[in-house]
Formats: C-alpha cells, structure tokens, sequence
C-alpha cells in the first residue's frame, strides 16, 4: 500500500515537472514572439521613421502641407506620398502598401470586408469639408448654374451652353475632369446616380493643374477639381492657378435668386450651403502607435487644423484658439 503511495506520488511530481516544461516553453515562444513583434513595430513611432501614404490627387495641395507641418515639427520623420485616384489609393492601404489613404468616401462594403478578414479594424476618420469646384474660363461670363442643370447636362438633356439660362455662350458644353475614377467624377456620379458616362461630351486632363489649364484656354468647357487647388492664397502656385479662371456659383433651387447660389468658399462649406461640399476621410489599415497615428492626432487634436483651414477646407475639429484677456486696474 505504501509502495502504491509513493509511486502515485512519484507520477504526480513527474506529471507536474512536465508542465512546468511545458509551460516554461510556451512562455519563451510567447516572449520571442512579442519580441520580434515590438522589434517589427519599432520601425516607425509617432516621431520617428518612414511610412508611405495615398491620396487623391485632388486634395494634394492639403495633404503635401500637412505632411510637410508634420515633418517640420518631427524631423525624424518622412511621409512617402503617392498621389492616385481615389479606388487606387484606397486598393493600395487595402493590400497593405500604402499606411493610410486621403479620400472623400468611406469603404464599401467589400472593402471592409478585406480589413476584417484580416483582424484590421475598420474606423474612419473624417477629417475636414471640402468642395468640388466648378471652373470656367474667366472669358465665360457665365458665373452661375444650378443643380438641376448640373445633372441635365450628365443625363445628356442638356448639351449646349444655349440651353442654360442666362447663357451668353452658343458652344457644346465640354466636361473635364483630372482621371477616371478620381474622387471628383465618383462624387458627381453618385450625386446624380450615374451608371455611365455614354453619350458626353467629356475627358479627363489627366490631372487637377491640367483641368485648370485646360479650362483657362476653352471658354466652352467646365472644369471639376478640389477646392484646395485655387484656395490658398498663401502658395504662389494657387495665385498662378486661379489666374484666368471664374469659379461657378451653384444653387439647389429651381428658381434661385442671385442670394441662393454658392461657391466653395470656406464659411459656405462650414454652414453647409455649398450644394458640393463632400467629406474627407482618413483610412488607416495602422494597428499600433505609429507615424500614421502621429498625423491623425497631429489633425484632430493639433495644429494640423490650422493648416486644413489655410487650404480653404473646413476642418472637422477646428483648432482651439484660446484668447486671454487681461484686466489692468
């Protein structure tokens, strides 16, 4: 009886030295693991290192700024910006060679379903309020155009600038946008429920500055672009831009007075009465503290508002200013 005892205790203490084994080098997988995973995310913090990020071309002028900003106040870090249209930047954070993407819509849902399947989670951060403006030669004098007309135009009702009221013009309308499938004509499709483009008079420029440039020279055509391109008066390069150009009053009224229509000015944006504002979103696919974190932050909760305001957005947080008076008795 004794001898069965100390066996069943033998076998207790040898089962137990076991797991302890066991379990001692579970640990040391686990801690090898969280090794090389910190080691792998040390690549880039909020303050130092290189990640590549995409954009619409649309909203470039903004996103060069605010990296730049970003970069001035940490010189230990470098954003690799790759300008695209929209479904490319946002298909580059999708397979995982691009950080975080600028863009003006949230993913569909498909495309959330590519971050799940991959323990991403999905949070969209919506960022600022931008505006599609509508250019014309600054030897167009027509300066206004309503919603309705808009859309008469895309459904091909409309054709000739004769038909818009108030036209001084007798030329076909000619559409021109940066690239097919930007951020600028997937906004005015889904605004006006588009399934094709058949039938228009219409081609891309192959870029916002060559929408502009296009436009300068052809009285008859309307240019699309992202407001931030001729907003801030500050960069020499917008003053050159806006030179030669009048920008469309828009009106969501069938019959508007001159009070009803708007331009994508800042104040309009912010109270809502420009008929094209859209949103801007950031889709990050980054699961740790890192560079791409350090900019949302830098936007949000920083100074980075103070720039989107200087490119003529509105930002979705604006800056706290804080002014303090003080009393001299």
């Amino acid at each position: 009886m004794l001898t069965e005892d100390i066996g069943s205790i033998v076998d207790i203490v040898f089962t137990k030295v076991k797991m302890n084994k066991i379990f001692g080098a579970f640990l040391g997988v686990m801690a090898c693991f969280i090794f090389t995973y910190s080691c792998k995310q040390a690549n880039d913090s909020a303050f130092h290192g290189t990640v590549t990020i995409t954009s619409d071309e649309s909203l470039g002028p903004m996103v060069e700024q605010l990296c730049q900003g970003y970069e001035g106040i940490h010189p230990g870090t470098k954003f690799n910006v790759a300008f695209a249209p929209e479904h490319l930047a946002i298909a580059k954070v999708l397979e995982d060679s691009s950080r975080l993407a600028f863009v003006t819509r949230e993913l569909t849902a498909s495309e959330q379903n590519v971050f799940k399947s991959r323990g991403i989670r999905y949070s969209p951060q919506f960022i600022a309020i931008d505006g599609l403006a509508l250019l014309t030669s600054r030897t167009n004098q027509d300066s206004l155009i309503t919603l309705r007309e808009i859309e008469g135009i895309f459904k091909g009702r409309i054709k000739n600038w004769s038909q818009l009221a108030g036209s001084q013009q007798t030329k076909d309308i000619v559409l021109v946008f940066d690239n097919a499938n930007s951020s600028n004509l997937n906004f005015v499709m889904n605004k006006f429920g588009l399934t094709d483009l058949k039938g228009l008079n219409i081609f891309s420029a192959g870029s916002n500055k060559k929408v502009i440039e296009y436009v300068r020279q052809n009285p008859n055509a309307i240019g699309f672009i992202g407001v931030n391109w001729i907003s801030d008066g500050d960069v020499p390069l917008t003053a050159e831009l806006s030179k030669g150009l009048r920008v469309l009053g828009v009106s969501d009224k069938d019959k508007p007075t001159n009070q009803d229509y708007f331009r994508p000015f800042q104040q309009d944006l912010r109270f809502g009465n420009y008929p094209l504002a859209r949103k801007v979103y950031i889709i990050s696919r980054e699961m740790h503290a890192g560079l791409g974190s350090g900019l949302l932050n830098y936007i949000m909760r920083d100074v980075g508002s103070l720039i989107i305001e200087k490119c003529g957005l509105w930002p979705a947080k604006p800056f706290n200013r804080e002014v303090i008076l003080k009393k001299e008795i």
